[in-house]
């Protein structure tokens, strides 16, 4: 029997890793002197970092032997000016006399080699102010700070500069380098790509050949040291001839005021060019009051003139303005005329005009939006630029926001487009469905703890139940393929796969995106042991039989695709889909977005895939892979959003098998009963299949019993249930709670970092129920609702600057009770504590949401002033050329040495020739990481030096942040 691999769906780790963790603190001893001998040989310097949460902070500091010699035993003493006070301590032992701290190394890294570097650290409280210590000593000598990167500035070009192709792009930047140390080179980049190099100051290049398009350039400055450290990324344009330029291409005008903006050319012209100006379509209340007729000789042609949009007092809508020359590339600008007090509209515009210009660097050529604008990143996805179903979800929901505020609905339907046709396989990459058989959907393979018990044997004895809406599905849209989303893209062909839609492992050559795989082995597989892998695998690559043997064992493997659906996206793209159906009616477009809306409701038709056991087996009570009856009707399904589904076949038309699976593991964080709600309720949304809009009304109450069941005696949403117990319906502990037969699974899914610590599936999931609660008002939403908000405000802090800190990373205790439909119990002994508080701005952005929506149906006046407060403090603090960003310390970042398992004797290669073996690493899957800009920051953390800081632009956190001044202006404003 062919091999039939199962994907696994990645797990998104955004949450800020700090250097220690804080379950593990040591107890304070008493303070010791500090030694005396040989302090005159000791050089070093301490690098001191904080996470700061208002009324307690953790401190990591990075010790540095920067002498010649090791040091043998150091004894660390600083102090501080406050009333800061030891709580804990690591790797070391801690003390604190008044207000000098000392930290004496324990018998594990007492040494430090020369150039090395140990990392210690611990939790402190404090009120007032936390101000940090200014000196340090080891063993008596006082210590420089660890050695800092120099500082990198790009000059020029200007962000969102244009230039004529042929002509050349002045590159400068200032550089100046730390503790002695002098600048030894510049480099300037384009993405990853380097244009050129100066070794003098000052540091210039002039890039010639730039063909037309966008770019994302800056500079990398490297000290004497060793040191590197980029500038901030300015986006820029290279036309194809002569061309105005306007910026900002999008303007947003309040009712009775005006709004300029800049026109100049983009290449010197040998006589005086006069540009006009003039609105080309959309909303007459905006009026270009000057700047109709500007003129540029050869010598202003790259200065700045004026124009001038004012809007009248009642209008509202977008208006397209264009700029024109002869002989010149037009411009346009989008002014879009808001109502008089609508200020968070105005910031929604701003911030989606840096998001979507194309040389700011969030989507590819092809207009695909990558996961980060930053290529050297490692969560879910293992590289910025790939993509997910879930930024092409962020896409169509952020599109569908600009529909209300602009009334084009243009870029809602192009975006639902580009996704259908990148990231929906075709029936050319699914070419044998129409073998499947639903009464035989998959053949049983149990799940492993550990990557090392892969690959797993597959077992046909084992009965799998029936597939019970095959049938209507392809009674209602005449084909057998699948229209849901594959989960992960590498849009730039990184891999080297090349197995664009429709073309099946073409190499590295091919243009991209393709198609791929990472996460297939256990829930303990986090994505530094990964082996990556072609969703179309013909065996070009990896071993003799492609990199199905990795993961299943059987006795022949056959060609063969496969996708993984990841349905917490469709559901998301399904409620984007939602408010543009409401949104466009309200302004009367309906039919503008209709065909969309409709295609939206098949997605979410297929979707109910999710809903299904792995195997199809019965609901509840399910132990033992033979004891444990096979499904037949509806009793397979859960009606929760499960982890993934997934579908794969022959490559070879002729072979004659498909395959679909479902998931047996249930994440509280996936859940989304505004989509259920509105498959089920919304006439424009109803599924077509005979059962769909049933099941969607079965499923938006499960839901909600589903957060009642989690939800702790504080109110946050414990992790999930499970139908399979450690994936291979093993027999749980006595006692272990259900829900429906369910088995509780305090960490669903993924062990490396647990799936239920991260706030942020807080956030995105209680986002969900509360834009129900706004749309419907029904009680059992708010009911979560009043208790999830009441929590998640008492560990809300807002400082009087206006920063803020919010909930990072959970630590759960004990169990819900038994679910009982009749009479809920109140989960007394379940319990979650908030472990450490961040800043980051995606989901302060989704908490923002929640709290919007929450706030203006309940009228609860804490929910909606901490919303305004979170977005004005990200606005107000944290904005940069690219977007709204914080820096990150990555200290997981060290994994990038991690050992990869592959079994003994198993031998491959990677696209690029990379070596896949027992001795593989993260990095050796993917050495085209060592030619990235951003690489020496990595090496030095592995050399021992201070872990890196990233300031990283992603797409769905932009998205959000934009879509939170939206839904404030919407509601509150």
């Amino acid at each position: 029997m062919p091999s039939r691999t199962r994907p696994r769906r990645g797990f998104r780790r955004r949450l800020l890793m700090y250097a220690t963790a804080l379950s593990l603190p040591l107890a304070a001893s008493v303070v010791e002197a500090v030694p005396a001998a040989h302090a005159a040989s000791v050089q070093c310097g301490v690098d001191y970092q904080t996470n700061d949460w208002g009324s307690g902070f953790t401190a990591a500091l990075t010790l540095t032997n920067r002498g010649s010699a090791a040091i043998d035993g150091w004894t660390l003493t600083y102090a501080y000016a406050g009333n800061q006070q030891l709580s804990s301590g690591w790797s070391g032992t801690w003390a604190q006399t008044a207000k000098t701290v000392t930290v004496k190394a324990a018998d594990w890294n007492k040494t430090i080699a020369a150039g090395a570097a140990v990392t210690t650290g611990a939790q402190f409280t404090y009120s007032g102010t936390n101000t940090a210590p200014t000196s340090f000593a080891v063993n008596g000598t006082p210590c420089t700070g660890a050695h800092q990167p120099p500082v990198t500035v790009l000059t020029s070009p200007a962000p969102g500069a244009t230039y004529t192709a042929g002509d050349p792009v002045p590159l400068a930047a200032t550089a100046a380098a730390a503790d002695g140390a002098s600048i030894a080179k510049v480099e300037f980049y384009s993405d990853t790509t380097l244009l050129g190099t100066d070794t003098t100051a000052p540091y210039a290049f002039s890039a010639t050949g730039l063909a037309a398009g966008d770019y994302s350039v800056y500079a990398k400055a490297y000290d004497s040291l060793g040191a590197s450290a980029e500038s901030a990324p300015v986006g820029i344009h290279v036309t194809s001839g002569p061309a105005v330029v306007a910026s900002p291409s999008q303007l947003a005008v309040q009712q009775g005021k005006s709004a300029t903006f800049d026109v100049k050319l983009s290449t010197q012209p040998a006589t005086n060019v006069t540009v006009t100006t003039a609105r080309a379509s959309g909303n007459t209340g905006l009026t270009l009051t000057s700047g109709a007729s500007l003129t540029f000789t050869p010598s202003n042609w790259n200065t700045a003139q004026k124009a001038t949009v004012t809007a009248d007092a009642t209008g509202t809508g977008a208006a397209v303005f264009a700029a024109t020359a002869p002989g010149h590339t037009k411009a346009e600008v989008t002014a879009t005329e808001l109502a008089a007090a609508k200020t968070y509209d105005a910031r929604f515009l701003t911030l989606y005009g840096k998001i979507t210009d194309p040389a700011n660097g969030y989507f590819s050529p092809k207009g695909i939006p990558y996961h980060s604008v930053e290529t050297l990143i490692v969560e879910a996805p293992d590289q910025g630029h790939e993509t997910t179903s879930e930024a092409y979800s962020y896409l169509i929901w952020l599109q569908a926001m600009y529909g209300k505020v602009s009334g084009d609905w243009s870029k809602f339907n192009g975006a639902w487009d580009i996704m259908e046709k990148y990231m929906i396989p075709t029936h050319a990459d699914q070419p044998t469905t129409s073998f499947y058989n639903p009464s035989k959907p998959a053949t049983y393979a149990p799940e492993g703890d550990l990557p090392s018990q892969y690959p797993a044997q597959l077992d046909p004895s084992v009965p799998v139940g029936n597939d019970p809406i095959a049938g209507e599905l392809k009674s209602a849209y005449g084909t057998d393929d699948i229209y849901g989303m594959h989960w992960l893209e590498d849009v730039d062909n990184v891999y080297g796969y090349g197995n664009a839609p429709g073309a099946c492992e073409s190499g590295p050559g091919a243009a991209g995106p393709s198609y791929i795989n990472t996460f297939q082995r256990g829930p303990q597989e986090s994505v530094w042991e990964t082996v990556p892998q072609p969703t179309c695998d013909i065996f070009k690559y990896g071993g003799k039989n492609g990199y199905l043997d990795l993961f299943t064992k059987d006795s022949s493997y056959s060609r063969q695709w496969k996708y993984t659906d990841a349905p917490d996206a469709d559901a998301r793209a399904v409620q984007a889909a939602y408010w543009a159906d409401v949104w466009a009616k309200q302004q009367g477009k309906g039919a503008s977005v209709g065909a969309t809306v409709a295609k939206a409701a098949k997605m979410g038709d297929y979707l109910r895939y999710a809903m299904y056991d792995k195997y199809f087996k019965q609901q509840g009570n399910c132990v033992g892979p033979t004891a444990c009856p096979a499904g037949s009707g509806k009793n397979s399904s859960s009606y929760l959003l499960s982890w993934y589904y997934a579908w794969g076949g022959a490559t070879d038309t002729s072979a004659g098998w498909s395959w679909r699976i479902g998931s047996s593991h249930v994440h509280g964080g996936y859940q989304n009963p505004l989509a259920a709600w509105a498959l089920s309720s919304n006439a424009d949304l109803k599924p077509k299949s005979a059962t769909g809009a049933a099941d969607w009304g079965t499923s938006l109450k499960r839901q909600l019993e589903f957060y009642r069941w989690l939800q702790s005696d504080e109110g946050a949403i414990a992790g999930g249930a499970t139908n399979s117990w450690q994936g291979r319906y093993a027999a749980p502990p006595a006692g272990t709670p259900t829900f429906y037969g369910m088995y509780y699974d305090e960490a669903p899914v993924y062990h490396d970092p647990p799936s239920n610590q991260w706030f942020g599936f807080q956030a995105w999931s209680m986002e969900r129920v509360a834009e129900y609660y706004q749309q419907t008002g029904d009680t059992a939403a708010k009911t979560v609702l009043d208790k999830w908000v009441t929590w998640a405000l008492s560990k809300t802090t807002v400082n009087p600057d206006g920063t803020y800190r919010i909930p990072a990373t959970l630590q759960w205790s004990g169990k819900p009770e038994t679910w009982n439909p009749a009479s809920p119990g109140a989960n007394a002994g379940l319990h979650v504590t908030v472990a450490d508080y961040t800043d980051d701005v995606g989901v302060a952005a989704a908490f923002a949401k929640t709290l919007t929506y929450y706030g203006a149906k309940s009228g609860n006046t804490a929910a909606k002033t901490t919303a305004k407060a979170l977005i004005d403090g990200m606005w107000n603090h944290d904005q940069d050329a690219l977007g709204i960003a914080v820096p990150e310390t990555r200290t997981d970042y060290k994994r990038f040495a991690d050992p990869v398992y592959v079994p003994s004797g198993w031998t491959g290669t990677m696209p690029d020739g990379d070596t896949i073996d027992s001795a593989s690493t993260f990095s050796s899957l993917r050495s085209f990481y060592k030619n990235d800009p951003a690489w020496p920051k990595i090496e030095a953390y592995l050399a021992g030096g201070a872990a890196p800081v990233f300031t990283y632009h992603r797409f769905w956190a932009q998205a959000d942040i934009a879509m939170a001044m939206g839904a404030y202006a919407e509601l509150l404003e």
